[in-house]
């Protein structure tokens, strides 16, 4: 790893804590010596980055520092390139363009070695061509999700029912070849799964939620992990 790339990792892994890290920490994560960790330390000091702590105790960042935008490491890169190529394969066409934006806008504003790394990235994602059409439109599901708006639905169930609900929609879940939409059913007085490509409709009223069922949420989620 390239020393400004480690100086850089050192920050992310600063902010990305919450509280007091050691040297040692740092160390393991990035797999270098102690030494190193504590000559890296001093050089960002020296150059005023808002670290505070000692050899010994420990290190915490001060809060309002930001990194320089797009300084990615090869494995970041990375990881924006398969997450990008995988939209790109397997989503809905408004966020397949969303993706080839972000990825012309990061590679425009990028270092000229960091953006050869983006076209050295070597990595297949298959398209999923059994996925069923969904009919409702996707980014209207997500502004809906964003402004915690109830939604009006027409579904049909698994059986061919059809079935009118207000749905509180609060998180999309992707497999193989369905996505899901995970939302409290005010029909049910609880959560539950809709299927996307079952939907007929999907109108948003003028009416909120309250994000207190995100907290209700993550024990559902946890329960529905635990259950397979």
């Amino acid at each position: 790893m390239r020393r400004a790339d480690r100086l850089f990792q050192i920050i992310q892994i600063m902010q990305r804590r919450a509280g007091i890290i050691t040297a040692e920490e740092i160390a393991v994560e990035l797999e270098v010596s102690h030494r190193t960790v504590y000559r890296d330390i001093q050089d960002l000091m020296a150059n005023r980055v808002p670290i505070r702590g000692e050899r010994g105790v420990g290190y915490m960042m001060e809060g309002g520092y930001d990194l320089p935008p797009l300084m990615f490491t090869a494995e970041e890169i990375d990881a924006l390139m398969l997450g990008a190529s995988w939209v790109l394969n397997n989503g809905d066409p408004d966020i397949q363009r969303a993706a080839a934006d972000i990825l012309s806008k990061v590679e425009a504003v990028l270092p000229n070695d960091r953006r050869g790394l983006m076209q050295k990235a070597r990595q297949v994602v298959p398209k999923i061509d059994t996925a069923p059409e969904i009919k409702i439109h996707m980014p209207t599901v997500r502004q809906s999700i964003r402004d915690h708006s109830k939604v009006k639905t027409e579904y049909v169930r698994e059986d061919g029912t059809p079935s009118v609900r207000v749905l509180y929609p609060l998180v999309t879940v992707f497999f193989q070849n369905i996505q899901l939409l995970v939302a409290w059913c005010e029909l049910r007085q609880s959560f539950r799964n809709f299927r996307m490509d079952r939907f007929e409709s999907y109108t948003p009223l003028d009416e909120t939620f309250s994000a207190r069922i995100f907290e209700e949420l993550d024990d559902y989620l946890r329960r529905q992990r635990e259950a397979g």
